[in-house]
């Protein structure tokens, strides 16, 4: 889990950064496994006239397989950007789902020490009555956005404190549209 930043450039000053997880793998191999599961069961069963316990079971275990490396795959890793018009969210190697928030919605930036998938009901993209929305991928420090809606964003970051001092330098500029 390393943090990456890239040096301010002349005429916009970026911040970029990740965190990792890489325990999800094994949960995305599970996913591949139900996967193969389903795909061996409906080439190499031989099919019947009254087959529903076995229709059920391919589609079962394909639908796992897919859900389990999708929900998996897209929340292994996720990367931050901050520029002087917006921070934006994206996870997995697709970059979906992903959130931008235009940084004149942003009231205020705090480090959180530690976030934890347990609080917001496991990894991923999440939503809790009067705790907000949360972007999961592991355990540890992150950043919470206070928005002006009133509503909080919370994402799992690798140098979380250099994330909110870059947030808060962009917020002392003001937003900067292209």
């Amino acid at each position: 889990m390393s943090e990456h930043s890239r040096p301010p450039s002349s005429s916009m000053e970026v911040w970029t950064g990740r965190a990792t997880n890489r325990a999800q793998w094994l949960l995305a191999s599970l996913g591949a496994g139900c996967l193969a599961l389903g795909i061996a069961l409906g080439v190499e069963t031989a099919w019947e006239l009254d087959s529903a316990p076995l229709i059920m079971s391919v589609v079962g275990c394909l639908a796992a397989g897919v859900l389990g490396l999708f929900g998996t795959l897209a929340f292994v890793h996720v990367r931050v950007s901050v520029d002087g018009e917006a921070l934006e969210v994206r996870c997995g190697h697709v970059g979906v789902p992903r959130r931008r928030i235009l940084l004149g919605e942003v009231r205020t930036a705090e480090v959180v020490p530690s976030v934890t998938p347990r609080h917001w009901g496991g990894w991923g993209y999440r939503w809790r009555p009067g705790k907000g929305t949360a972007v999961i991928v592991r355990r540890g420090e992150g950043v919470m956005l206070c928005l002006g809606d009133g509503h909080t964003f919370t994402f799992t970051v690798d140098d979380a404190e250099a994330a909110v001092r870059a947030i808060r330098r962009h917020l002392a500029k003001g937003p900067q549209l292209s």
